[in-house]
């Protein structure tokens, strides 16, 4: 079937409602916001079924939600209890690389320990055929130890050309652990499907490391996506009054957290391990706001749709409120656009469609799922 076909198809499962749309001003045009769903609790992430067949949807609370023909299903059986508190819950959703052939979709989420603090754990399990439940789910990572009260879990999943996937994690605000190799808060972790560990990650037979580490100092990662043209990964982490930043990963290399930050303390005070801005022996953030927007999710534009926004970068911002578009040349960000501010509602997810749109979530006690097209 032609992508174009493909492209109808996906629009006609989902039955998109027929509403008027909104129009907000932006610099390549009205962006047009049609509502697709609303009455999530907190959604998280997002992820497309293949052929048009609808979406999973992450509600923070622990619900994993399918979303296809115009309705909202109820919530899917045989998702993990979570540790829904604070930021933690149920976070990200993936699907399996052959997803056609094998139906495992991939959940990361907080998990409570035996004394009550919780970490990052990621498993998976395969969506039945009626598509209610995941059968036979199992965990193939957990972050260790577990850190965290219930904040800072990261957390993002995304699977490489060669079928590796990374989970992109959060330091639980313990900061030191960050540069702790022994240690799986604030890493970035390469791992297997099945959680096997790759041979040629970086710190695999080195004395007091955790294997599964590709890169370390970050803080709470909750932004990765795959460079469609380089075939790179790009992360995201929030800094903390200051100093949010992409990097590009590059296997055991340290991007400085808390030795190097732009950023201060909640308090005003300055991060106690913190010696600057920049540190010997770590890398510096391929982009940095001084100011924190608070960003989550990304989405490389690569869909012939909207020619206008080819080879953009869409992130979301919790704080401040709004889509933020930056322009890239290579890997160069050359400029930065605030879209849809009049909003004025977190964003929490933002994904490319096989449609060609974008679709983001709005982190809300009554959240939204959005689509948005440059309107003709």
């Amino acid at each position: 079937m032609r992508p174009l076909c493909l492209r109808a198809l996906f629009c006609t499962m989902l039955l998109i409602p027929a509403v008027q749309a909104a129009q907000y001003p932006s610099e390549k045009g009205a962006v047009q916001v049609d509502p697709v769903v609303d009455g999530l609790e907190h959604p998280w992430a997002v992820a497309f079924l293949p052929d048009g067949r609808g979406m999973l949807i992450t509600e923070r609370p622990g619900r994993l939600r399918l979303f296809a023909d115009g309705r909202l299903a109820e919530p899917l059986d045989g998702v993990p209890r979570v540790f829904a508190r604070g930021q933690g819950g149920l976070l990200d959703v993936a699907l399996s690389p052959q997803f056609a052939e094998d139906r495992l979709v991939y959940l990361s989420y907080a998990e409570a320990g035996d004394d009550g603090q919780a970490g990052t754990t990621v498993g998976r399990g395969r969506l039945s055929g009626d598509m209610r439940r995941l059968e036979d789910f199992q965990v193939i990572f957990r972050q260790q130890p577990k850190l965290s009260t219930g904040i800072h879990f990261g957390s993002r999943l995304v699977f490489d050309r060669d079928g590796h996937l990374f989970i992109a994690l959060g330091e639980n605000n313990q900061r030191p652990t960050a540069q702790d190799l022994d240690k799986l808060q604030g890493k970035l972790v390469r791992i297997y499907p099945d959680g096997r560990v790759p041979g040629d990650n970086p710190f695999v037979g080195r004395q007091g490391a955790r294997p599964e580490i590709w890169s370390y100092g970050h803080r709470n990662q909750q932004g990765a996506a795959l460079n469609p043209w380089s075939g790179r990964l790009w992360t995201h982490e929030h800094g903390p009054r200051g100093g949010d930043e992409i990097n590009i990963p590059e296997p055991g290399r340290n991007y400085g957290w808390p030795l190097a930050t732009h950023g201060i303390n909640y308090s005003f005070l300055p991060i106690p391990e913190a010696r600057g801005k920049t540190v010997a022996g770590t890398e510096p953030p391929h982009y940095v706001w001084e100011r924190s927007p608070a960003i989550s999710g990304m989405a490389f534009y690569d869909a012939e749709r909207f020619p206008a926004w080819q080879h953009s970068l869409f992130i979301g911002a919790l704080v401040d409120r709004c889509v933020i578009r930056l322009e890239l040349d290579d890997d160069r960000v050359v400029h930065e656009e605030r879209l849809l501010e009049e909003l004025d509602t977190r964003i929490r997810d933002i994904r490319q469609g096989p449609d060609g749109y974008l679709y983001v979530l709005t982190d809300e006690t009554s959240g939204k799922l959005l689509r948005l097209g440059l309107a003709p």
